[in-house]
């Protein structure tokens, strides 16, 4: 259970945020509270509030960054973005919770049939959603999106690109102080601060030694953030000159040996494929890999339905690497059918949430499924409705990118958007395995939104004649190339 401490962290990060604010500039302000926040908080504590969300590291860092910024500084965040598409998904993805909770109201029994008479016993049930659950679910799926809103709104400049890829490289190096300590010691970190541990301890042990999880949800959480740390250092080292560049390098090549410990197969991998990519591609190339992955990640559960995803060839080439890897996947794609199945009953809006969407037990209601992927998670609660909304929201700014940069002189564009659509679209892919959505995923999806928006809309609004007289409007973005997208 977690300490005091734990609970005393959540309260008072909103504090934290505020000063934050304070002292840093907006840009930095809404990355470092939502990012520290994720690295800092711990796991698993929450505060469970009536009517309302759980509160938890999740939530409670975005809430506070939104509230601060908009009531405490008056800096107004739009939530409805300017493209069409993007709008739709938006309305698409708050308001399909509707028809979820209300094709959602009969419990789920388990029930015990004697053979005699027959009586029949309910050992457990799975309540039905009520409009209540409709109102918790829809704030929830806003506060979802609140890091999306903030970051096409404020890092969607030169100057947020620039400072989210810093964020990702300076969290990265903060904490590989206490992996490498984890990887040493073994993973204590929460155990010492927050006084448990939050996962299974025997999923830590790795090739001999230990993989770091510090105050994470898992240590593939923990692998795949260092190497996003490692592609967003490697970024800032190639657009660096002097003694930048080797100082970039420099710590290039000091996260990715912390990464090579963090005993991450998939990680490793997405890290050797992609850091040579974005130190020595074209920005087009770059978009390119990125939309091939995202098409990948949206299209793959028709292609698993189908039975075209080459599930053997797969199992084969990892047992070739490892049989304990191979087995794992075995296991992942063993429950992706059968939580397949339980979705297929409710294909188009899914079961909603208290675990409806898991197989269980048919008479004592036991968890028989593990969702390990975000994708399945997303498909068995929200349906296709629900899924096509996640994942269009995530991937249609990589699209509407793609299309603004063919338009352009590959000098016209930001030379820190394209790694930034990299890790997003390789978050995507990621998230096929693991349910590593977080925030700072849609802080990437929000920034280069509004970075394709600004490049689609800025031409227009140039020569846009100005309300009263004939002068043109230019505000203070597009004064300096980048207009406003309020």
């Amino acid at each position: 259970m977690p300490n005091n401490l734990a609970y005393f962290m959540l309260m008072t990060w909103p504090l934290v945020t505020l000063w934050l604010f304070r002292r840093l500039p907006i840009e930095r302000a809404i990355l470092w509270s939502i990012l520290a926040g994720y690295l800092i908080l711990p796991p698993l504590a929450e505060f469970d509030l009536p009517l309302i969300p759980d509160m938890d590291k999740f939530t409670i860092p975005s809430v506070a960054a939104f509230l601060v910024c908009v009531f405490g500084f008056k800096k107004p965040v739009p939530l409805w973005p300017r493209h069409p598409v993007a709008r739709l998904l938006v309305a698409v993805f708050v308001m399909s919770v509707m028809p979820t909770v209300f094709t959602n109201g009969d419990p789920i029994l388990f029930r015990v049939i004697e053979n005699s008479d027959p009586i029949v016993f309910v050992t457990d049930a799975l309540p039905g959603l009520r409009w209540r659950d409709f109102g918790s679910v829809m704030i929830n799926q806003l506060i979802v999106l609140l890091p999306f809103f903030m970051a096409r709104r404020y890092l969607s400049t030169e100057t947020g690109l620039r400072e989210l890829l810093l964020a990702l490289m300076l969290g990265g190096l903060f904490y590989s102080i206490p992996s490498l300590i984890e990887v040493r010691l073994s993973p204590q970190m929460n155990v010492w601060v927050y006084g448990f541990f939050q996962h299974s301890f025997e999923q830590m042990m790795r090739q001999g030694g230990f993989r770091p999880i510090v105050f994470l949800p898992h240590g593939l959480w923990l692998a795949f953030f260092l190497m996003s740390s490692v592609l967003a250092a490697t970024a800032l080292a190639r657009a660096a000159q002097g003694g930048d560049r080797v100082r970039m390098a420099l710590a290039v090549g000091y996260l990715f040996w912390v990464l090579v410990l963090c005993k991450s197969l998939a990680s490793l991998a997405y890290g050797l494929a992609f850091t040579p990519i974005i130190a020595l591609a074209p920005l087009r190339w770059q978009l390119r890999f990125a939309l091939v992955l995202a098409l990948v990640a949206v299209i793959y559960p028709m292609l698993r339905n189908l039975g075209l995803v080459p599930i053997d060839l797969i199992l084969a080439q990892a047992e070739s690497i490892s049989a304990e890897r191979a087995q794992s996947l075995n296991y992942r794609f063993e429950n992706e059918r059968i939580l397949l199945e339980r979705a297929a009953e409710k294909p188009w809006f899914g079961w909603g949430g208290w675990g409806r969407n898991l197989v269980r037990h048919i008479e004592t209601g036991q968890i028989l499924s593990v969702p390990d992927g975000r994708w399945i998670i997303t498909f068995g609660a929200f349906g296709r409705v629900g899924y096509i909304a996640e994942m269009g929201l995530l991937a249609a700014p990589l699209v509407l990118l793609a299309v603004q940069v063919r338009r352009r002189h590959v000098r016209d564009i930001s030379p820190f958007v394209a790694p930034i659509a990299l890790i997003l679209a390789l978050t995507m892919l990621d998230m096929l395995l693991n349910a590593t959505l977080i925030p700072f995923t849609w802080i990437c999806a929000g920034a280069v939104l509004g970075y394709a928006e600004r490049l689609q809309y800025q031409d227009f609004d140039r020569s846009k004649p100005a309300l009263f007289g004939g002068t043109q409007v230019m505000t203070e973005a597009s004064t300096s190339g980048q207009r406003s997208i309020m």
